[in-house]
C-alpha cells in the first residue's frame, strides 16, 4: 500500500506515519511532503498513492490548492485542528477527517473508513475541493461551533455558547464557561480570536470575551473602560483607550 502524508510539521508527519505502520499489517511505502508547492510537483510525476494524509493549513497555503491544480481519484483523509464549523461539509463531499491533536483511536477509525472513501472516489462524486477552499478562506464562514479542550486525560469539545471568555495567565490559554468550569484550550488567543466569531470582542493581549458576560461598563484610568462581568473572576478585565470606541460599538450590536 503506497501513502503520502502532507504535513509541513515533520514531528507531527513522523508520529503519523509511525500510528499508520503500527495499524496497518501490511507492507506500507509513505512518502512525506512538506507544502502546496512540493506536493503539486509530486503529483505531476509520481504515480497516484492508494491513500493521502493531509493537513489543511500548510506554510504556504490550504492543501486543498494541491488537488484543485492536481485532480486526483483517490481518498484522502485530512488531518485538521480546526473545529466543527466546517466539518459537515467535507463529509457532504465524501472526504473524511481527524482532528488534530489525533489519537490511535480516531486513526484507526479513518483506515476503517479508507474502502467506503475509495468505493466514493471511483465513483462520480468528485470531492469540490475549490468550493471547501473558498469555504475556508472566507473569515465569515470560520465561526467554530465548539472548542476542543484538554480535560485530564481526554480531549472534549465546548460549545462556544457555553464560553464565557478566553484568557492568558503565566502564558498559558485558559477557557472560561458561565458555569466556572476552566479549561486548556488547544489553540492560542490568536487563533481563538479567529474563530469565535462576532460575539467575542479581544478586550486586550490577555483577554477575549464574550458578549453574554458583560454586565455594564465602567469608566477606567485614561479612558480606558473597565468590564463588569455577570460571572466571579478576581482578576479585572480592561479595554485600553485604544480599543474603547470599538469596544463600545461592538457592545451595542449585541
Amino acid at each position: 500500500m503506497n501513502i503520502v502524508i502532507i504535513e509541513d510539521e515533520e514531528l507531527v508527519a513522523d508520529e503519523l506515519e509511525l500510528n499508520i505502520k503500527r495499524l496497518l499489517n501490511e507492507q506500507i511505502d509513505i512518502v512525506q511532503l512538506r507544502s502546496v508547492r512540493e506536493a503539486i510537483a509530486y503529483f505531476k510525476k509520481a504515480e497516484a498513492p492508494d491513500l493521502i494524509f493531509s493537513d489543511i493549513q500548510l506554510g504556504d497555503g490550504l492543501s486543498f490548492e494541491i488537488f484543485v491544480a492536481v485532480p486526483v481519484s483517490i481518498p484522502v483523509i485530512f488531518c485538521t485542528a480546526y473545529d466543527e464549523y466546517a466539518l459537515d461539509a467535507f463529509k457532504a463531499n465524501g472526504i473524511d477527517y481527524i482532528l488534530k491533536p489525533f489519537t490511535l483511536h480516531t486513526l484507526d477509525h479513518a483506515l476503517q473508513r479508507y474502502r467506503q472513501l475509495k468505493q466514493i472516489f471511483s465513483s462520480d462524486q468528485t470531492p469540490q475541493y475549490d468550493a471547501l477552499m473558498q469555504l475556508l478562506a472566507n473569515p465569515e464562514t470560520q465561526t467554530a461551533a465548539s472548542v476542543l479542550v484538554y480535560h485530564q486525560d481526554k480531549i472534549i469539545p465546548v460549545k462556544l455558547q457555553d464560553i464565557a471568555m478566553f484568557y492568558l495567565e503565566n502564558e498559558i490559554t485558559h477557557l472560561l464557561t458561565f458555569s466556572g468550569k476552566n479549561y486548556y484550550p488547544n489553540k492560542n488567543l490568536d487563533e481563538l480570536e479567529r474563530l469565535s466569531g462576532k460575539n467575542f470582542f479581544r478586550a486586550n493581549r490577555q483577554y477575549l470575551v464574550c458578549r453574554d458576560v458583560v454586565t455594564d461598563v465602567s469608566s477606567f484610568f485614561s479612558r480606558k473602560l473597565l468590564l463588569n462581568l455577570n460571572i466571579p473572576f478576581a482578576e479585572k478585565v480592561i479595554v485600553s483607550k485604544g480599543k474603547a470606541a470599538q469596544f463600545l460599538t461592538w457592545l451595542t450590536k449585541g
